[in-house]
């Protein structure tokens, strides 16, 4: 009768599978470089190129999930904790930086930027902290927070600091409301739609970036309607029963 290999049949030496699980938490951890390299890129009004670093960080934190669970870094290297060091640099690259640019880029009234960045810093921080932020099906209770992807849409639409303010002031208010926004990945129901959805609206987000932010109007139809589907396909799970 043969026994369990001591790498749980991965294949691998204790020691390789450490490094594999270091590998992926340095992977997440480069999240931080590209919300620096975005946020030097803001300062310098390179918008595009900003949005470039925002992109492959989201990117990187949208894989570096199944990368974490195929190595099962939890068990091999349970001192550091994934889901932390996750939150960390997702505040950065989703939070921090998008709203620097926001301000920065003279997109808010000069009288409400301070109080509408403040709002978004302090209501997302409170998202962050909150446990009961994931619904049953694996989706998230209200506005998840990314700013990063709001404020891509605030600059390409460029509709007037009044209704960029009145945008914003409602993502903040919906941050608590207890509605369902699906996660394209991990919610079953319509994941093959919501896929669809994804890769078209990551077309014409790449689209957008290739003209300088300045797209076309059949782009900027895509990117409105690919956007609206993700803001109201949640409607169809009725109010969101969070994760206990």
């Amino acid at each position: 009768m043969g026994t369990v290999p001591q790498d749980g049949g991965s294949g691998q030496s204790p020691r390789g599978r450490r490094l594999a699980a270091i590998g992926v938490h340095a992977f997440t951890a480069s999240g931080a470089v590209l919300g620096l390299l975005a946020l030097q890129a803001a300062a310098e009004r390179r918008w595009t190129a900003m949005f470039l670093f925002l992109g492959i960080a989201l990117v990187v934190d949208g894989i570096d999930g199944t990368m974490a669970r195929a190595v099962r870094v939890d068990e091999v290297l349970p001192r550091f904790s994934g889901e932390v060091l996750d939150l960390i640099v997702d505040f950065l690259t989703y939070v921090i930086v998008p709203a620097y640019a926001l301000m920065a880029a003279g997109l808010l009234p000069q009288a409400l930027a301070w109080p509408l960045v403040a709002a978004i810093l302090i209501s997302s921080a409170f998202y962050f902290a909150d446990g009961l932020m994931k619904t049953s099906e694996g989706g998230f209770r209200g506005f998840p927070a990314v700013w990063n992807v709001a404020a891509f849409l605030i600059f390409v639409f460029d509709a007037g600091q009044a209704l960029n303010a009145a945008v914003v002031m409602t993502l903040v208010a919906a941050t608590f409301a207890p509605f369902v926004m699906v996660h394209p990945f991990r919610v079953r129901r319509f994941r093959l739609v919501t896929l669809a959805v994804l890769a078209v609206w990551g077309g014409a987000a790449g689209a957008a970036l290739a003209a300088d932010l300045r797209p076309g109007a059949a782009v900027l139809a895509v990117l409105a309607a690919a956007s609206l589907y993700f803001l109201t396909i949640g409607l169809a799970f009725g109010r969101a029963r969070p994760m206990t």
